[in-house]
């Protein structure tokens, strides 16, 4: 697993596109689940709709909507440490990006991704 403070330094600036924050969003009861890709930079987002929150169905779902965007697109992902993204290997493996996870209990740390759910969530 590797720490955010291993990604590359270009990612705080904010200048080149091409690095990602991921994470889900849960329904009422548990129910449902909404994975959220928000790049950085562009603040372009991609909603990915879940059959359920655990890690091998995640994996895939992020995994089939990134492998559509160009490769200059496909850089870095920075996920929270939430069991539904155990599966970041499987993620990898599919698209080549590498996968790096934020701090336990800091969501500033994916400040992007946090606003944009809390968007949503409205």
């Amino acid at each position: 697993m590797l720490s955010i403070e291993e990604r590359p330094k270009e990612v705080e600036d904010r200048i080149i596109p091409g690095h990602w924050e991921g994470d889900l969003i849960i329904g009422k009861n548990n129910c449902s689940a909404l994975g959220t890709l928000v790049e950085r930079a562009t603040r372009a987002t991609i909603l990915v709709l879940v059959k359920n929150k655990e890690a091998e169905i995640v994996a895939k779902a992020f995994a089939q909507e990134v492998k559509k965007l160009p490769r200059q697109m496909k850089l870095t992902m920075t996920y929270d440490q939430g069991r539904e993204m155990a599966q970041h290997k499987l993620f990898t493996k599919i698209t080549g990006v590498k996968v790096y996870f934020a701090h336990p209990r800091s969501p500033w740390e994916r400040g992007t991704n946090e606003n944009t759910n809390g968007l949503i969530r409205q």
